[in-house]
């Protein structure tokens, strides 16, 4: 994993300066930075906007004792989201705001659960969450199909009994 960090690291810069250097010849130097700023505002207005609300939703769940699962992942994915918007470039805006906008929020936490999940099974094992999760499947946990031929040949031993 740290080397596609390191890759991105390298190709989000280089891909953000051709976006803006394609649309800066499109429809000139000046309306480009010119839409870069409202857009790093809009970005930050609707991060703060959507940054209480998640607060909020958060607070609200702590209070109520509820456990705060799609509250959390809200919460990091306004935060990831925010980091984005603020980034000046095209590229990381569109993530931004697929990550910060309320009705597209549910598409990426879906996404951002099923990759968790598919990273837990493969660090996991096969057996996945089953042997720490109750009813998850795949672990102790789970029911034992029975077999006649499940029996072990041994001694008991007894150490009261020498």
């Amino acid at each position: 994993m740290p080397w596609f960090i390191a890759l991105a690291l390298l190709v989000v810069p280089i891909l953000e300066i051709y976006v803006i250097i394609q649309i800066g010849q499109v429809i000139g130097g000046w309306p480009t930075v010119a839409l870069l700023l409202v857009e790093s505002a809009l970005g930050a207005w609707i991060i703060k906007r959507e940054g209480k609300r998640a607060w909020n939703a958060l607070q609200s769940a702590f209070q109520t004792g509820k456990m705060p699962g799609r509250e959390l992942s809200d919460a990091a994915l306004v935060l990831v989201g925010g980091t984005l918007l603020l980034t000046p470039g095209f590229v990381t805006d569109i993530f931004g705001f697929f990550f910060v906008l309320p009705f597209t929020r549910p598409l990426a936490r879906r996404a951002m659960s099923s990759f968790f999940t598919r990273r837990l099974n493969t660090q996991l094992g096969t057996a996945g969450l089953g042997g720490f999760i109750p009813g998850a499947g795949g672990g102790p946990t789970s029911p034992r199909p029975s077999s006649s031929d499940d029996v072990i040949q041994g001694e008991v031993i007894d150490p009261d009994n020498k």
